[in-house]
């Protein structure tokens, strides 16, 4: 596998795929979907705002006429919309070969989901684990399809809390806690679900990736901080560009020689900045027996049962 300067030029053909892409109307979502077009791929821009995927549609259009995106409406934050997304979805579709669970919310304020569930869990983790459920029977029956979740550096500061997993009405909460344990979450559901492949001899692979400090506008919630707006241009001087830190999730998703359970990051100091690789998380992010149960506690709050 070649490890050095990964760039889009490195995508395989990608005519006749399928991808989902959630979260793809900004940021590293809409990064990934020019790419995955480029290459011939039938991307699903999936968001929250259609009025706002059209745009972004109509921005990627305008550069690659041949592309073929379709934008659907999902709003993670609610199972009823991931349920009717995934409906939809399979009634025009019978195969799947990527997911990209890109979508993300990042150290926001306390607050819950239209189900209750602490957002940035709700949204980052939960959101994700229904839709991948909703869609397991089309990942299935596609060869060689991949889920690849989006995680964060920031996973080194998450922290399992199984008594108080949704920080209930704000106990204990902190918007940079719970956004850590949200991304070390993307990582125990990927490496559990690379477990549930194998028993299950699931032609599918499980993947994660993070983008090093990339500028997008997840952060915007820390820069209403007096403090944050002082220092923005210092800050993010220090970023590389969405189309680079999409890189890493790009990868993942179409590398042929990826492996089970792989998770790509930048290969510059701290994995801050540069050219997707394969890194090591945090040795927390191996916990088999948190992975266990955030899977079952995953299963009882979304209602949606793996088989």
């Amino acid at each position: 596998m070649t490890t050095n300067n990964w760039t889009i030029s490195d995508i395989p053909d990608l005519t006749g795929k399928t991808v989902i892409v959630t979260g793809g109307n900004s940021g590293l979502g809409f990064e990934s979907i020019k790419a995955f077009a480029l290459k011939g791929a039938h991307v699903i821009m999936a968001c929250r705002s259609v009025t706002n995927g059209e745009a972004a549609k109509r921005q990627i259009v305008k550069f690659l006429p041949m592309a073929s995106i379709t934008v659907m409406e999902l709003d993670l934050t609610d199972l009823k919309s991931i349920r009717s997304f995934a409906s939809k979805f399979k009634e025009k579709h019978s195969r799947l070969d990527i997911l990209l669970n890109n979508a993300g919310i990042m150290m926001v304020p306390y607050g819950v989901t239209k189900d209750g569930f602490e957002n940035q869990l709700g949204t980052n983790h939960l959101g994700h684990f229904a839709l991948t459920g909703l869609l397991l029977e089309v990942l299935k029956n596609t060869p060689a399809s991949r889920v690849v979740n989006v995680s964060s550096m920031a996973h080194s500061s998450g922290v399992m809390d199984f008594n108080n997993l949704l920080y209930e009405k704000g106990r204990d909460y902190s918007p940079i806690k719970a956004y850590g344990r949200s991304k070390l979450s993307n990582l125990l559901f990927t490496y559990e679900l690379q477990r549930f492949f194998d028993k299950n001899n699931i032609n599918c692979l499980a993947l994660a990736a993070h983008p090093g400090f990339s500028d997008t506008n997840l952060g915007r919630y820390m820069l209403e901080k007096w403090y944050f707006r002082l220092l923005k241009p210092l800050i993010f001087r220090m970023a590389q560009p969405a189309t680079m830190g999409a890189l890493p999730q790009l990868r993942a998703s179409i590398d042929p020689a990826a492996k089970p359970a792989e998770f790509y990051g930048p290969d510059g100091k701290r994995q801050m900045k540069g050219y997707p690789v394969v890194v090591q998380p945090k040795e927390k992010a191996f916990n088999k027996e948190d992975a266990r149960k955030l899977w079952e506690a995953s299963e009882k709050l979304t209602g949606i049962t793996y088989k």
